[in-house]
């Protein structure tokens, strides 16, 4: 099979991360951009980069390039491409586009242009058209444009790959399932000691932890991928790719817990790690972590996602001083790790994080800071340390 050059999108922030995924399951020539890394593989690898990969959002297969000044040069470079390989009369179609260009001011306006070209073209050869079809098309193209260059994509992945098809649930400030794996990656999260999320929702966090800690592909439980509908699709080669990666698949020795306070999303988090069937990796329970305390005397790895203030109703000094608080006099021998949009908040916490991470949570600017608990004092740790030096 051909090699050929590929595109991973993903968050700002998640662009090393991405590349060093990539590189583990064999990408060659892993090159990282601003929220894309591009690389290449052969097809068989385009279908192990949407089963595996936990922080791309789509895998695009460029197939054509071009300088675009206006309307008929685009159309011009649009029509210069033999559809008929990827597309017949009878098959549906969209496009989306990204436009970052004096020259083209509306991406809907290019995404009418170009369809118009695709049409055309069948139209004149064939005398039949395909259709558009903005929720099942056969084929989703992406048309991206900088300034005066035109990238023409084929999307293989389809509706974006956050959406892993094991959320059925969610709350009210849900977290992305790319964003929740991307801070489990970055937190160093790999499945070595017992992991908490102890203000879970609807369980975002808590399933990512769990498909990293056992080498589950993130995508498992998708029910399809664009590239199925591609002429050139090869369910054997699919059903080769997806053994050799369920082999990978390991043992999970320590715990993965969940809690929050509202009981209705103890529920939904309980019924989304039963959708992933993760649930006998995951414990979730109806409790607030103001109340609790570290059950176990290992390390703990805690990564959670906590109220900003933005859609729920807290009050923002107190939470952030009761979460510190908790942190310092409950949780010794831990890693805890949380991402707030709030920046304001983090003054109030009262502990130094000795990491701050700017990601965004949807539009939202935000910090993913870690904080290191000692068992007792940091001072007595380091006296410790120099002790055994």
């Amino acid at each position: 099979m051909e090699n050929f050059k590929m595109i991973a999108k993903t968050l700002f922030g998640f662009e090393e991360i991405l590349a060093k995924e990539l590189q583990q399951l064999g990408a060659q020539q892993v090159e990282i951009g601003t929220r894309m890394v591009s690389f290449v593989g052969d097809k068989g690898f385009m279908y192990k980069a949407n089963l595996a990969l936990r922080t791309a959002l789509k895998i695009l297969k460029p197939i054509y390039n071009f300088r675009a000044f206006n309307e008929a040069s685009l159309y011009k470079g649009i029509q210069g491409i033999d559809w008929s390989k990827y597309l017949n009369s009878n098959q549906t179609f969209v496009i989306d586009t990204t436009v970052h260009s004096d020259n083209f001011k509306h991406s809907q306006f290019v995404a009418q242009k170009c369809k118009d070209a695709i049409v055309d073209q069948f139209k004149s050869k064939f005398g039949a058209r395909p259709s558009i079809d903005k929720d099942y098309p056969d084929l989703r193209i992406n048309i991206h444009i900088d300034r005066d260059q035109c990238s023409v994509s084929l999307d293989s992945s389809g509706v974006s790959l956050h959406q892993r098809g094991y959320k059925t649930a969610t709350n009210i400030a849900p977290i992305n399932e790319v964003l929740a794996a991307g801070m489990l990656l970055l937190s160093g999260w790999d499945g070595s000691c017992d992991f908490l999320d102890p203000m879970c929702g609807s369980g975002t966090i808590l399933a990512e932890a769990a498909m990293i800690a056992c080498n589950i592909p993130a995508n498992i439980n998708r029910k399809e991928f664009a590239f199925e509908k591609w002429n050139d699709w090869d369910n054997d080669l699919f059903d080769q790719i997806m053994d050799s990666l369920m082999k990978k698949v390991r043992e999970f020795h320590y715990t993965i817990t969940g809690y929050d306070k509202a009981p209705s999303a103890v529920m939904k988090a309980k019924d989304n790690i039963r959708n992933a069937n993760l649930d006998e990796y995951v414990k979730i329970s109806e409790r607030n972590f103001f109340e609790t305390e570290k059950e176990n005397k290992g390390p703990l790895h805690m990564v959670f996602n906590p109220p900003y203030g933005e859609r729920l109703d807290i009050h923002l000094e107190r939470f952030y001083r009761e979460l510190g608080d908790t942190l310092k006099q409950s949780y010794p021998n831990t890693n805890a790790w949380f991402i707030t949009a709030n920046l304001e908040a983090l003054k109030y916490v009262g502990l130094k994080p000795s990491r701050k991470i700017k990601l965004f949570n949807g539009k939202l600017e935000a910090r993913f800071v870690k904080y290191e608990m000692y068992e007792g004092s940091k001072r007595t740790k380091f006296q410790e340390q120099n002790n055994v030096q």
